[in-house]
């Protein structure tokens, strides 16, 4: 039994630092609707505390983030809803933030984990880290994400990526882009704990600026409300039903062929 009273998203701050951790190990840090408020919460209370310079999302347990909540997902889906619905509010929130916002990724990041790692301006994870873009194996497609990550990779990557749903490691993950370094797993804390003393030391009004500099003049939210209508028709087709039920029970999907080889 789950214990609703019990945070989902840890707060704390120190020496201008908030760090918001990820702590629904039990389902590997999915995107609950509870996870996501509780999150766009902490980020509202860290933008609105003039002491905090820099934000980082942090995580408890082996997975960084394993994407939608399944179980909601499919639950949403016969009240006819589209599941994670502030997904979009929360990817903008963390890429609209004037101060910047730093991922520790010590563990797997699947589907939508990886947007939240693409929507952070810095992005350290530790080299055996894994991450997929597993929607298509699913039946659905990566939609609301693709408004950061695809402002990340490469579009031959991001081809490969998202249509293999293959597995690939921090290391790549670094090459391509998606996240700023790769280290170690026992340097991992060094090496954020070094990006962050490098970002306290910047003016805030300063930092703000250059990230609005870095993001161009054209708004992420329009593209990611457009992206989530399209991703909703695709979770509630008969192929995204099908493919969540069969992750669910283990099996592969009716589409995958059956014979020889």
């Amino acid at each position: 039994m789950t214990d609703d009273t019990r945070p989902l998203v840890r707060y704390a701050v120190a020496d201008g630092v908030a760090t918001l951790t990820l702590d629904s190990d039990t389902n590997r840090n999915a995107l609950s609707r509870r996870l996501i408020r509780e999150l766009l919460a902490g980020l509202d209370r860290a933008l609105a505390d003039e002491t905090v310079r820099v934000l980082v999302l942090d995580h408890v347990g082996r997975v960084f983030c394993a994407g939608a909540d399944l179980a909601e997902t499919a639950a949403a889906r016969e009240a006819g809803q589209v599941p994670a619905g502030d997904l979009p509010a929360l990817l903008a929130a963390l890429w609209d933030a004037p101060k910047p916002v730093v991922a520790r990724v010590g563990g797997a990041a699947r589907a939508g984990g990886l947007g939240l790692i693409a929507a952070c301006d810095l992005a350290v994870a530790a080299q055996d880290a894994t991450f997929a873009f597993t929607e298509v194996r699913l039946g659905v497609i990566p939609a609301v994400i693709s408004a950061p990550v695809l402002r990340r990779l490469p579009s031959r990557a991001a081809a490969e990526l998202y249509l293999t749903g293959d597995t690939f490691d921090g290391r790549r993950a670094a090459a391509l882009g998606l996240v700023t370094a790769a280290v170690p797993a026992d340097e991992l804390d060094a090496t954020v704990q070094r990006y962050v003393s490098s970002l306290v030391r910047g003016a805030p009004g300063a930092l703000a600026g250059t990230k609005a500099l870095l993001h161009g003049e054209t708004p992420i939210r329009p593209e990611l409300d457009a992206l989530a209508e399209l991703s909703g028709s695709y979770f509630l087709s008969a192929e995204g039903r099908e493919g969540v039920a069969a992750f669910r029970e283990k099996r592969a999907p009716r589409w995958v062929p059956t014979g020889p080889g």
